[in-house]
């Protein structure tokens, strides 16, 4: 239908809508009845294609950084109050401006902090990551405070954007954050590495994810990603994971890094953080332009030097 030989808003929304969005089963909105519903996870999504996803680190407070990275595609993007000095007001600012693209949020609070867990979900985070799991104790923990009974007991909330503002049944919004939303447990160290089977047992865990900086602190190789202890921690990690019928994930630091974590059969892969592809588009600048005859008083070393992949000097 046109109105003076221009085509009508639905017929433009068709035109330009994938298909999944126009049917209202995704994850976003209705568009044509303005019906807002908790979102799909597009985590869940990739791995239900039989694809591993994607996610990279906001850790900036703007939200227009973690607006902008959802509205370009990513399929995760971790929000992290562990080692940021980041509010629970400020992350939920975060989220809602990544609910404009298509990422999930995979929040992560810091280790004991179970309580935090339920907050960061009613806020929209799709994903709870929970850091320096020792054993499945501490897991099934997670568990309990992260999912609805019966899986759990975590406590409801109507007046939050992920029921969203009480606009759903109630039954209905409990078995929808139950099986859209995924829990990933960090396995950083090697007695938790050992253990990683068990924790991959429970349920409710989704995500065993081995996490290669600490584990390579507590491992006496502080840095060095390519040792062979760490190696093979990380492929231990992965084999129990996927022997308990779980997924396995990791940090990685280079498409070498990625390709090898993909063999060993990884489901969930973080790179990069917003902090450093600044400061590598700042020296990438330098580097064009020092050539013209312009100087710059650099006071930082140039590169990726914690998360190098390259050897270590010993």
């Amino acid at each position: 239908m046109t109105t003076g030989g221009a085509a009508c808003p639905t017929t433009l929304w068709n035109a330009f809508l994938p298909e999944r969005e126009k049917s209202g089963l995704n994850n976003q909105f209705n568009y044509f009845n303005h019906e807002i519903d908790m979102r799909f996870s597009r985590v869940r999504q990739r791995w239900a294609e039989g694809k591993p996803a994607m996610a990279t680190v906001c850790g900036l407070t703007d939200g227009s950084i973690s607006e902008m990275t959802s509205l370009m595609g990513f399929d995760c993007i971790w929000m992290d109050s562990e080692h940021m000095p980041t509010s629970i007001e400020t992350l939920s600012r975060m989220i809602r401006a990544t609910r404009v693209g298509v990422s999930d949020v995979m929040a992560r609070m810091a280790k004991g902090e179970l309580m935090l867990m339920g907050r960061l979900l009613e806020a929209g985070a799709q994903g709870i990551m929970y850091p320096r799991c020792d054993n499945a104790a501490e897991a099934r923990e997670v568990v309990r405070w992260a999912k609805f009974a019966p899986l759990g007991e975590r406590g409801f909330s109507g007046s939050n954007m992920d029921q969203p503002y009480g606009s759903m049944n109630m039954g209905e919004y409990v078995e929808f954050a139950n099986r859209e939303t995924f829990l990933v447990i960090q396995v950083e160290s090697p007695k938790a590495v050992k253990q990683s089977r068990a924790i991959a047992e429970v349920e409710g865990v989704d995500v065993v994810f081995f996490g290669p900086a600490d584990f390579s602190v507590l491992s006496g190789n502080p840095g060095d990603f390519r040792n062979p202890i760490l190696r093979k921690a990380r492929a231990r990690a992965a084999r129990d994971a996927i022997a308990a019928g779980k997924r396995f994930g990791t940090l990685v630091f280079s498409a070498d890094m990625a390709k090898e974590c993909l063999d060993l059969g990884a489901s969930l892969l973080c790179y990069g953080a917003d902090l450093m592809f600044i400061k590598q588009g700042l020296e990438t600048m330098q580097v064009t332009f020092g050539p013209l005859g312009f100087t710059f008083e650099n006071r930082l070393k140039t590169g990726n030097g914690a998360y190098s992949v390259e050897p270590r000097p010993r």
